[in-house]
């Protein structure tokens, strides 16, 4: 086990892609490590997977309604932004990618993100194509000049059966990441 995610508030973003299957895997090796995991699910990535799957491993509620709230009554957003350690997004669909360069906040991923004061990391997953596009670039410089760090997608078989760059990159490479970035004092 390594100490340095242990007892941490880690909030988990999971957005409509088929890599949120990865998600739940990278779940799993967060609680394991002994960190203390929430899940905001975007409405789209309920058609991926399931919120049971993430309550079994986390043994907590997932979140999704920005106008529900759990524990945080001044806003869910503010209070999860608040208290977390670090904020990952996994998968980072090319939707989600382009609110957070643009600043929106329609859903409470969106604005939990937005609030935040802890580093935010984003792991992308999308067609090869539609990673290469010109706009979706754009969005990832913005978001990188914008403070949040870029875990970039790896090479390999899309589920699309198309092969390219697009593939979130694997939960063990994600939670290494995660590892270095709290350990930076």
């Amino acid at each position: 086990m390594n100490a340095v995610l242990q007892d941490r508030e880690i909030l988990l973003g999971v957005t409509g892609g088929i890599a949120a299957y990865k998600a739940a895997d990278l779940c799993s090796r967060l609680v394991q490590q002994k960190a203390r995991v929430t899940v905001i699910m975007t409405e789209s990535a309920h058609r991926f997977i399931g919120r049971t799957t993430f309550e079994a491993l986390t043994s907590r509620a997932v979140l999704s309604d920005p106008f529900e709230a759990h524990d945080h009554f001044q806003g869910e957003h503010i209070g999860l932004g608040q208290k977390a350690s670090l904020m990952i997004i996994a998968p980072a669909t090319a939707q989600t990618i382009a609110r957070l360069a643009h600043g929106f906040a329609d859903d409470l991923l969106s604005t939990t993100a937005l609030v935040a004061t802890c580093p935010i990391l984003l792991a992308p997953a999308m067609n090869c194509d539609m990673w290469a596009k010109p706009a979706v670039q754009r969005n990832i410089e913005q978001i990188r000049k914008d403070g949040m760090f870029v875990i970039d997608p790896e090479e390999g078989w899309l589920s699309c059966g198309m092969v390219g760059v697009g593939r979130m990159a694997a939960p063990s490479t994600i939670l290494e990441r995660i590892e270095q970035q709290l350990a930076i004092p």
